[in-house]
């Protein structure tokens, strides 16, 4: 014979057992100043003891909010948006809120309009970009997107709605790094175009190679995949004219380093390369990569507080960029005399 299904709490059987109306309920959950603290307190202490969730979507209905934030992201996979991510949702909870995200398969411009519609249609009451790509926020313009809004723009285009890790420092420090160890000849392994991280970091290599008066050949634009690297890596190799490579990630970094090791290099006997973003892994590679570090959970966390701040009213958002760190490992060391 078959098991019963156990129904949910409903709304009507925290007021029966309560008390009070099921308006009242609604106005406890939704934390209004129309109710006694007392009524309050006994609705709240039922709902506690029958396990009552309530419906988000039948209270989105009632009181014209879902509570909910969209989040816009390149690739959800990879441990920087996954990171950010994972603090976002985190915070947004804290607060009462929900998270809906869609990330972008392709950069494509059409498919980027489709998610930014896609999220819209979801009666967000905000939404945070963790896809930092020009496409975006020529497509957030042109849709004329009128929701509080924050962006991880490390150009600071969008000024109080950009919240990021400063790329251009952290690409300086990088630079510098190798430059105070001796190195004069160094390559910048860059990322994709249109990628505005990837421009920074482009940027700060070449003002800090510039303020240094240090000549420099034209950054190499990869695709931030470790097999781009290796195959950059390879092709350095045969010229052997360069005692050390910035890397603009560190999954970029890693091909590098298994390309000098096939070609008989050693790191960082010949040659010192150093990364940017200091994945989980880079501690683990071989050998240990020096780095840049992001604090991704940090930048999720700000941006939930940014967006509540405009959500609730507050519209001067000043805040500074998060400073990144120099990680020093055993993948860089002056060049050989």
């Amino acid at each position: 014979m078959e098991q019963a299904k156990v129904r949910a709490p409903s709304i009507r059987d925290v007021a029966r057992i309560a008390g009070v109306s099921y308006q009242t309920v609604s106005r406890a959950l939704n934390d209004s100043v129309n109710i006694r603290q007392s009524t309050k307190d006994r609705v709240l202490e039922v709902i506690e003891q029958l396990g009552y969730r309530p419906n988000q979507a039948a209270r989105a209905l009632v009181t014209s909010r879902s509570r909910t934030i969209g989040v816009l992201t390149s690739q959800v996979a990879t441990y920087g948006p996954a990171t950010s991510l994972q603090a976002i949702e985190e915070a947004a909870r804290e607060s009462g809120y929900l998270i809906t995200t869609t990330s972008l398969a392709t950069s494509d411009y059409e498919a980027i309009r489709d998610r930014l519609e896609y999220l819209i249609s979801q009666a967000i009451e905000g939404l945070i970009v963790i896809a930092p790509q020009v496409r975006v926020f020529d497509a957030i313009r042109e849709l004329e997107i009128s929701l509080p809004l924050v962006t991880l723009d490390s150009t600071g285009r969008d000024g109080q709605r950009s919240l990021s890790v400063d790329q251009v420092a952290g690409a300086r420090l990088a630079t510098r790094h190798l430059i105070d160890l001796g190195h004069r000849n160094i390559v910048h392994l860059a990322g994709p175009q249109d990628w505005i991280e990837a421009e920074a970091r482009m940027s700060g290599f070449l003002d800090e190679m510039i303020e240094s008066d240090l000549d420099f050949r034209p950054p190499v634009l990869g695709d931030w995949t470790a097999e781009f690297g290796y195959q950059v890596g390879q092709e350095l190799s045969r010229f052997r004219d360069f005692t050390a490579v910035f890397a603009a990630n560190d999954l970029m970094a890693l091909g590098l380093i298994h390309a000098f090791r096939d070609a008989g290099l050693d790191v960082p006997g010949d040659v010192s390369v150093i990364g940017f973003d200091d994945v989980p892994e880079a501690a683990h590679y071989w050998p240990p990569l020096t780095t840049v570090r992001q604090d991704f959970a940090e930048i999720g966390r700000r941006s939930i507080g940014l967006l509540l701040d405009e959500l609730h009213g507050q519209r001067d958002r000043t805040h500074d960029q998060i400073r990144p760190e120099l990680i020093l490992r055993k993948s860089t060391a002056p060049p050989k005399r």
